[in-house]
């Protein structure tokens, strides 16, 4: 089947919270929510759902050994045949929710004071995540090379464990500076949390939108002992833009560790809702055909963004992003007096993420989505422009 990722659609009566955030005059482009119809396969499974009329009480997947069997081999196999990562059936918990899921991870190894290091400018629920859960907020900010990519300071990352920490939330790939952490970077990271007796998170919700040039390998798969060490997070719903139905996964290939992030729900948090699971099963059932096609008109309009950015936004710089659909903005020599994201709003009525909500690192930038169709991508870059040249008089 071909999918049409052009199509016009009027997401404002939709209780979108991306269109309506701000007023009708204004090109959003904020919130990482694609403005793709998803998979056909998805849609067809729920209107089954739907027509069978019964909506009671689902499986809670990792309640049981043996409950949802065919999502459970589904996951087991991608995993598999997309990272060349072997896990088992009962390494795999669902949770409503990636954001649910690093909170729990914090919740299930820490005690209150304990130290929840994270990696700055990220993804703000990832920077929220140690005053969430009680305890002491540690972080190092990623160093920017003067190409626009992103390293990791390793003596930085050293000092930043102490002896408190519990746990390191890891974002990749990287939101919102596009990186895909290489092998060796991530074998280095793993190696200090093991010898510092810290936890692993690994967010990888982005996994499945890396671009051909780059290669997403999971932190667990690098050996068992890192995987002893490990919590990791997936979901259907970045890939397959299925974010409002709440389903997420968290593989944990330590049986302890497991039990502890079970326990770790206290009544608060339940299963993954119906429609979720439902959506989740066909997505990675039947949604290898829509996704194919959905990375090759990504990865056009991240090339076009990249070139138009560099080329035609006075002052305005960034590095292609190896994975995701977010493109990073350095802003900070377009002679912009205050915010970028003030700036592109009120002038160019263009909203963009605020580089300042992600933390260290983030100031003078601001985050694009451009998980949209190309001619309102056009429109909104064409905006920013005329703003910067009038800026310049």
């Amino acid at each position: 089947m071909q999918y049409n990722f052009d199509q016009v659609l009027d997401r404002r009566h939709s209780d979108s919270i991306k269109w309506n955030a701000y007023p009708e005059d204004v090109i959003p482009m904020w919130v990482a929510d694609m403005d793709f119809v998803s998979p056909q396969p998805v849609i067809r499974a729920l209107q089954e759902r739907v027509e069978q009329g019964v909506f009671g009480y689902p499986v809670a997947l990792g309640n049981q050994p043996n409950d949802l069997p065919e999502l459970r081999r589904l996951i087991v196999e991608r995993m598999a045949a997309r990272f060349d990562w072997i896990i088992e059936p009962q390494d795999i918990l669902a949770v409503p929710g990636v954001i649910v899921g690093f909170n729990l991870a914090s919740y299930c190894t820490t005690v209150p004071g304990s130290g929840v290091m994270i990696q700055t400018p990220v993804y703000p629920p990832i920077l929220r995540a140690a005053q969430e859960t009680s305890c002491t907020h540690q972080e190092m900010e990623l160093t920017l090379e003067a190409d626009g990519s992103y390293s990791v300071d390793w003596q930085a990352f050293e000092d930043c464990l102490t002896p408190v920490t519990s746990v390191f939330i890891l974002c990749n790939p990287h939101n919102p500076v596009g990186k895909v952490f290489r092998r060796d970077e991530l074998q280095r990271m793993a190696e200090i949390c093991l010898r510092n007796d810290v936890v692993v998170c690994s967010d990888e919700i982005h996994a499945d939108l890396v671009y051909p040039e780059y290669q997403h390998t999971p932190i667990a798969s690098l050996s068992p002992e890192i995987a002893h060490n490990t919590i990791t997070l997936i979901a259907p719903s970045k890939t397959y833009n299925l974010a409002g139905v709440q389903c997420s996964f968290a593989i944990i290939q330590n049986p302890q560790l497991r039990e502890q992030y079970l326990s770790s729900r206290k009544g608060l948090v339940s299963w993954v809702n119906l429609m979720g699971l439902t959506a989740g099963e066909a997505a990675y059932r039947h949604g290898g055909e829509w996704l194919a096609q959905l990375m090759d008109y990504l990865r056009g309009n991240r090339d076009f963004v990249c070139d138009y950015v560099n080329h035609e936004l006075p002052g305005v710089r960034m590095a292609c992003p190896q994975g995701t659909y977010l493109a990073w903005l350095d802003c900070r020599e377009a002679g912009i007096q205050g915010s970028p994201y003030q700036f592109f709003l009120q002038e160019a009525k263009v909203a963009l993420q605020d580089g300042v909500s992600f933390g260290r690192g983030g100031d003078g930038f601001a985050r694009l989505n451009f998980g949209t169709r190309r001619s309102l991508l056009e429109e909104a870059l064409e905006r920013m422009k005329q703003a910067l040249l009038h800026k310049a008089g």
